[in-house]
């Protein structure tokens, strides 16, 4: 195939790579509002909230498989809800590892994992390519 044929598609790596950096940005702002909003919930700053949401990230994608393949079958018993039970333990994990942020308690984790996990469903939803009829 020519690089002019119709035909030929290429992947779209600017767009995905444009989405993950706003929802980077989306999970430092949740973070800067739950700090003004929930009680329990702290960070010291912008910079504390920058890193501890790439710290997230990488805890999540990696021990946080691992915590939700061994917990399977407790998440299917509880229809998924035991999801937020495990996120909440990895905010805490990171609260711990990151000078500058503290949750106090597991109430303020369960509770930022709830409103993270809707502000990435509705990011999901407003960003997801619809099919044409």
């Amino acid at each position: 195939m020519r690089e002019s044929d119709p035909g030929l598609r290429y992947p779209d790596l600017g767009g995905s790579m444009a989405k993950a950096i706003l929802q980077f940005a989306l999970v430092v702002g949740t973070f800067l509002i739950l700090t003004r909003v929930l009680p329990g919930f702290y960070m010291r700053d912008w910079g504390v909230a920058v890193i501890a949401a790439l710290l997230f990230g990488f805890v999540n994608a990696t021990l946080g498989f691992v915590l939700k393949l061994l917990t399977l079958p407790l998440i299917l018993l509880t229809f998924g809800l035991f999801s937020f039970v495990v996120n909440a333990v990895l905010l805490l994990l990171v609260a711990l590892l990151v000078p500058g942020f503290s949750i106090n308690g597991f109430w303020p984790a369960f509770l930022a994992a709830l409103v993270l996990a809707g502000v990435n469903m509705l990011f999901k939803s407003a960003t997801a390519e619809r099919e044409e009829p």
